[in-house]
């Protein structure tokens, strides 16, 4: 699935160098396609007042949208 760029979507695994979890929310800036040919993209994470926490590189399969049945929630980053 390729995904629209600046929409949101959410992780479906863990970054653990980023301290990210399954379920946070990301904002996709850049598409990329790997060697493999494996699509992924850049995506800026931003904490719950809006301020750029990372950017990372995911591959698209640990990327999905979000849905009308999902609630956003905070958590801490610790």
């Amino acid at each position: 699935m390729k995904f629209e760029l600046y929409k949101d979507v959410v992780l479906t695994h863990d970054v653990p160098e980023e301290r990210l979890k399954r379920g946070d929310i990301v904002k996709l800036v850049e598409h990329h396609v790997a060697r493999d040919g494996e699509n992924g993209y850049s995506a800026e994470v931003f904490n719950a007042v809006g301020d750029t926490l990372a950017v990372i590189t995911v591959p698209e399969s640990a990327l999905e949208p979000l849905r009308a049945d999902e609630v956003c929630c905070v958590r801490s980053l610790g």
